[in-house]
């Protein structure tokens, strides 16, 4: 769903624990309903507004993008309903509260030869598509290009590499499969020699390793 945002050039950022009950008195809209991170075209003391769940300061609160022309009633309107416990703030004060929250600023703390992963910003970015994972598994031991079927029966892949484990005395196998299908436990099927036995994703390494580390 798109919007035409060009009217709104001006916003209105009240944050902190009061921020809710008091925008709640100048709204209809139920704002337990909205969550941290979402957004919603609403009407707010009288003035339709593109209200975030979100900001820059660590608190909780809301961002509103809201016509120019009310922007100025809409901060008076928060102030007063607040009965004083709201202030106005300036960026300094912002910037205090992003730096407690360890929130980066473009251009001090992150450039364009930064990346995400590099910048502990992976929460932002979309997570891979399929995962390695490995299997334990009864029968005779999966080899590699095995087929792997889910607990309907359908083929979901095939195994990449297999064996018995002879420090476990079980069979141990690793795949690709779909991220959100590779959680410790699921259940799954491998077929081996044309019959179908019981496996389940395990965490990996399978045997603790013994690497030397320096105390």
């Amino acid at each position: 769903m798109r919007h035409d945002l060009s009217s709104y050039s001006a916003k209105n950022v009240t944050q902190g624990p009061l921020a809710a009950p008091v925008l709640q008195h100048l709204t209809i809209e139920d704002l337990s309903k909205i969550y941290f991170g979402e957004f919603r075209m609403i009407d707010i003391n009288g003035s339709h507004c593109f209200l975030t769940w979100t900001g820059y300061t660590g608190e909780d609160g809301f961002e509103i993008s809201v016509p120019s022309e009310n922007a100025v009633d809409l901060a008076k309107a928060i102030l007063e309903k607040s009965e004083g416990k709201v202030r106005l703030t300036g960026l300094g004060a912002r910037d205090s509260l992003r730096l407690e929250a360890g929130l980066c600023l473009y251009g001090n703390d992150m450039e364009q030869h930064i990346t995400p992963v590099e910048a502990g910003l992976t929460w932002a970015i979309e997570g891979p598509k399929i995962r390695r994972v490995g299997f334990t598994s009864s029968g005779p031991p999966p080899r590699s290009h095995s087929d792997i079927q889910d607990e309907k029966r359908t083929n979901i892949g095939e195994i990449t590499s297999g064996g018995f484990s002879p420090c476990l005395k079980k069979n141990i196998a690793m795949r690709y499969v779909k991220s959100g299908s590779h959680k410790a436990g699921t259940k799954v099927k491998l077929a081996v020699r044309g019959k179908a036995y019981d496996g389940a994703v395990t965490k990996m390494p399978f045997v603790p390793t013994k690497y030397y580390k320096p105390s």
